[in-house]
């Protein structure tokens, strides 16, 4: 685990009395059971529609950046910073010769 622990992490070890290693490792595991199951999730049909699975997917996906490795929120790290200039500020180049069209 890297730096200080976020807060929440901290009051789990407090009242579990639990090493800040042996809890990252097994909110790992359970981050990456998660998200296995959300991906298995979007492979079955449902009734709920796509575009509401959508939103909550791409919510998960910023929460993943921000958090993974740190808190992200509170103090913007350069790999946060980064993804949002090239998701907001970097132009994204099309080319309209690019276009592939079907049946031709």
């Amino acid at each position: 685990m890297r730096g200080h622990p976020p807060p929440a992490i901290e009051c789990y070890m407090k009242q579990y009395g639990a090493s800040p290693q042996a809890l990252y490792d097994k909110l790992y595991k359970r981050t990456n059971n998660v998200w296995k199951d959300m991906n298995e999730g979007f492979l079955n049909p449902t009734t709920v529609p796509m575009s509401a699975l959508d939103r909550i997917l791409n919510l998960t996906r910023v929460l993943d950046l921000f958090y993974k490795d740190q808190d992200g929120y509170t103090v913007v790290c350069d790999l946060v910073e980064a993804s949002i200039d090239a998701l907001l500020i970097d132009p994204i180049s099309i080319r309209s010769e690019s276009r592939i069209t079907f049946g031709e």
